[in-house]
């Protein structure tokens, strides 16, 4: 019940913003009441004339309308209908089982106590049966067979002429919106009390609950008992009821207020939609994103903290940033829905944390998931988001469509994988969990592949793989890996990781400027991780004879110097001639981004 207690929490919070429209925003709905797309909106004046009607485009934003219970969750062969704005198959005559309960409870709300002004004019022009020729002539609808050819049309209403208080949209109406509030809870009244297992009160239960709380799934339902014969109980109880009892009120908040922060804030991982807010609206990180790439519009790295000191500075200084903004005893509540069934809504991981724990979390997962972006550093440590980690361990490359909506290279993971991956290594990242030796061994396998993809592609995936391997190592072992060059590191791995980098410099410096060929390190580097030694002593051989004739004297002498101190090294380590570890990538990268460094800076090897 924790999910449903902390949105009804977000839902009383939030009561000046009940019923209001902003702008790319979806409305948070009053009781009794739910946001559906409307397809037509018809126009009346206060005598119940046909004004005009229009048809609403599919971009507009949804509109709120009355339900009942059994509205709400409406479904089978005698749908019930809503109290107000339904659909086309109920407003008009041609189905008189449906028009005629449509217009018996809008009569029932005109009649009552808590009746505005609007109504009586809908009702009117409703019983005037002009609904069909009335949108014919407007050229709104099309008829096939005598009858409208799309009956399932959402009508929404608009009332003119009553003066400026009680005249326009129906659905924009708050005055209306409290009305049949207090009109359904008053029909209501005559219900048995229970206990309301979120608030604690004895109230009037919900008998139905909202569906649609992700309309991505559908019809999909977090709490439904629909099923009598067979399974729902399994021999635990007899009836529903002895699972749980919920108040209506209750019941509307909790899902009304999950509705609105689902389509306002929520993020979709492949078929999963995840949820994180504070329950007054504070604002808090994504924490499926690294804190810094955060900072600025359109989620762009920060690209001049080109220091792991500067990084771990910046890092510091953002943690303080946040925990500024948010005050002493504020939670974070995180959550990730999905639905199997269109019927059933499923809550895959709940978890509420104080604000400043949760931020400890992101930040220590920043401080030690991280590397240097891009061939030679130059976009700076960052840390990797965890979609793009799951992309890189899991993705199969293929021409995606890029912000600018031009076709790039990248990499495309089945929606399934997304969703549970991103799920377990968010949660790793909340939780203080360790980074997964299967996910590192995944993606570290994938980078020693390089032939698979262009090179913009495993540029990335290295990034993200010595950012992951990094946060494994210190997770299994406590070790902190310096993202400075470390000649001196007695880590076999490491060193021949080294190796390879000097060998692939020592043939590019031959090539021409506009030469797009790999080199023989990077063609040779799965077999170099299997069989270090034997694919050192081929690649040696090869770029002695065809390439170290093309470089200059001093060229040749710095990357022999060069390569037998690191055949020290490996000496000092220990040499086997088992595959290379994990950390092979470390060593590679820091290498390689070292000889480019120097050779930018003019070197001593020219």
């Amino acid at each position: 019940m924790g999910l449903l207690q902390k949105a009804c929490e977000t839902y009383d919070y939030h009561r000046n913003l009940v019923g209001r429209y902003e702008t790319g925003k979806e409305p948070l709905a009053p009781s009794s009441h739910m946001s559906v797309r409307a397809d037509i909106e018809i126009t009346v004046d206060g005598n119940g004339q046909f004004v005009s009607a229009k048809a609403l485009d599919k971009n507009e934003p949804k509109v709120l309308i009355p339900v009942t219970e059994q509205s709400a969750g409406r479904s089978g062969r005698n749908p019930q209908p809503h109290p107000l704005c339904d659909q086309l198959g109920y407003l008009a005559p041609y189905n008189e089982a449906k028009h005629s309960l449509y217009v018996e409870q809008l009569k029932s709300w005109v009649q009552s106590d808590y009746s505005p002004p609007k109504l009586e004019p809908i009702l009117r022009y409703i019983e005037g049966e002009t609904i069909v020729s009335d949108l014919l002539e407007a050229g709104i609808i099309k008829l096939k067979e005598g009858l409208p050819d799309n009956e399932k049309q959402m009508v929404c209403w608009s009332v003119v002429g009553l003066g400026l208080e009680n005249s326009g949209p129906c659905y924009t109406d708050i005055a209306l919106f409290d009305a049949f509030d207090r009109y359904y809870r008053q029909k209501k009244q005559g219900e048995a009390s229970v206990l309301c297992m979120l608030t604690g009160e004895i109230t009037t239960p919900a008998k139905q609950h909202l569906k649609g709380v992700v309309p991505n799934y559908g019809n999909a339902k977090l709490i439904s008992s629909n099923d009598k014969s067979n399974f729902t109980y399994r021999g635990r109880f007899t009836d529903s009821d002895e699972v749980e009892t919920v108040g209506y009120e209750a019941s509307q908040k909790a899902h009304n207020a999950l509705r609105w922060l689902v389509a306002n804030q929520g993020v979709f991982m492949g078929d999963r939609c995840f949820i994180c807010w504070e329950p007054q609206q504070l604002k808090v990180p994504n924490p499926t994103q690294g804190l810094l790439a955060q900072l600025l519009p359109g989620n762009q790295n920060i690209a001049d903290q080109l220091k792991p000191s500067d990084y771990q500075e910046q890092l510091r200084k953002t943690l303080n940033g946040w925990k500024s903004t948010l005050p002493t005893g504020a939670q974070v509540v995180i959550a990730a829905l999905d639905a199997a069934t269109s019927g059933r809504l499923a809550v895959t991981y709940y978890n509420e944390l104080q604000a400043s724990d949760f931020l400890d979390r992101l930040y220590d997962w920043d401080a030690h998931c991280c590397w240097f972006g891009g061939v030679r550093g130059e976009y700076g440590v960052q840390s990797p988001s965890v979609w793009q980690i799951v992309q890189c361990a899991y993705g199969t490359q293929r021409k995606v469509i890029g912000k600018n909506k031009q076709e790039a290279d990248g990499l495309k993971v089945d929606d399934r994988v997304m969703s549970q991956q991103v799920q377990r290594l968010t949660f790793c990242r909340i939780d203080c969990a360790r980074m997964p030796s299967d996910l590192m061994r995944r993606i570290v396998q994938r980078c020693s592949e390089p032939q698979s993809y262009t090179s913009e592609v495993w540029e990335k995936i290295l990034f993200s793989a010595c950012a992951v391997t990094r946060k494994y190592r210190y997770d299994q072992y406590k070790e902190e890996w310096s993202m400075a060059l470390e000649p001196e590191k007695k880590d076999r791995s490491y060193q021949y990781g080294r190796m390879l980098a000097v060998l692939e410099k020592a043939e590019r410096d031959t090539y021409e400027q506009e030469e797009k060929r790999e080199p023989n390190a990077i063609r040779m580097m799965s077999v170099f991780t299997k069989r270090p030694q034997y694919a050192a002593s081929i690649l040696g051989e090869r770029v002695k004879t065809a390439y170290y004739p093309k470089l200059k004297p001093a060229m040749r002498v710095y990357y022999d110097k060069l390569l037998q101190e690191i055949f020290a090294m490996i000496s000092e380590c220990g040499e086997t001639g088992r595959p290379l570890g994990e950390t092979y990538l470390m060593g590679y990268y820091l290498q390689r981004k070292e000889l480019y460094a120097k050779k930018e800076d003019g070197g001593n090897k020219k």
